[in-house]
């Protein structure tokens, strides 16, 4: 079984995290996220559920891969170390689970694309 896992950086402001969670739920909502048996939301810090707790609730629903997008925009020291530190910790548990981080975010060729059609239709946002 194939889950999704977004991690966040995680805010102070609930209302912040609320987001990344509702945005994996919107993803769970849409047809191409149909071969995940689940899409859930973790975060680096500063809000639940952690990332190696959403990684154990994947486990726990019967995941045998996982693929953990950060959700960030630059390869900052977030995306290239603290994420991986945390992920290993993981794999190591979890030897016969495929767990592996996947590009971030800002790395997608379709970023730009996504940018101009936000500033092309602003009244479509917030």
């Amino acid at each position: 079984m194939k889950h999704l896992l977004i991690v966040a950086h995680g805010s102070r402001r609930e209302a912040s995290n609320d987001e990344v969670r509702r945005l994996a739920e919107r993803i769970a909502g849409l047809p191409e996220a149909s071969r995940f048996s689940s899409v859930r939301a973790a975060f680096l810090e500063l809000a639940a559920p952690s990332i190696p707790d959403g990684i154990q609730q994947c486990v726990d629903a019967g995941a045998t891969q996982i693929a953990v997008f950060p959700y960030f925009l630059s390869a900052g020291r977030h995306v290239v170390s603290d994420i991986p530190t945390e992920v290993a910790v993981k794999q190591q548990e979890y030897p016969d689970i495929d767990i592996h981080i996947t590009p971030w975010l800002g790395s997608a060729d379709t970023v730009a694309d996504l940018i101009l059609q936000i500033v092309k239709h602003p009244e479509h946002t917030a």
